[in-house]
């Protein structure tokens, strides 16, 4: 079992930055493939970027390529999303996700253990 806290969310101006943080409980965090997804009103949760166990490997949507960087700290137990070039379009609830290896682009759905949510809100 994995319980997943997001913080770091909030209201920032367009072309700004926020860094997420999200914080697992348990021991085998670093067997965990983790992600960043989020759901903005009335559309459904998209995927945002996600890490291997190790963090050597990335992958992230396009339209957020090259503004957001995902990172992960084992001994730590916490994954970051650090988002820079903020734009309104950005503005949703960001959750962070676990699912066990293998790493990939998967879906929501493949996704076992989900935060509560924070939220993002870039104003133009």
């Amino acid at each position: 079992q994995v319980q997943l806290v997001e913080s770091g969310g909030g209201l920032v101006q367009a072309g700004g930055s926020l860094r997420l943080s999200c914080v697992a409980s348990g021991r085998t965090f670093s067997s965990y493939v983790m992600g960043w997804f989020r759901q903005a009103p009335g559309k459904e949760r998209e995927f945002v970027a996600t890490i291997n166990w190790s963090g050597s490997s990335t992958l992230y949507a396009d339209s957020v390529k090259g503004r957001f960087t995902i990172s992960r700290d084992n001994a730590k137990n916490t994954v970051l999303l650090q988002m820079n070039s903020l734009k309104p379009e950005d503005t949703a609830v960001y959750y962070c996700a676990a699912r066990p290896l293998p790493y990939g682009a998967w879906p929501p759905r493949a996704y076992d253990y989900w935060g509560q949510g924070t939220q993002v809100t870039v104003s133009s």
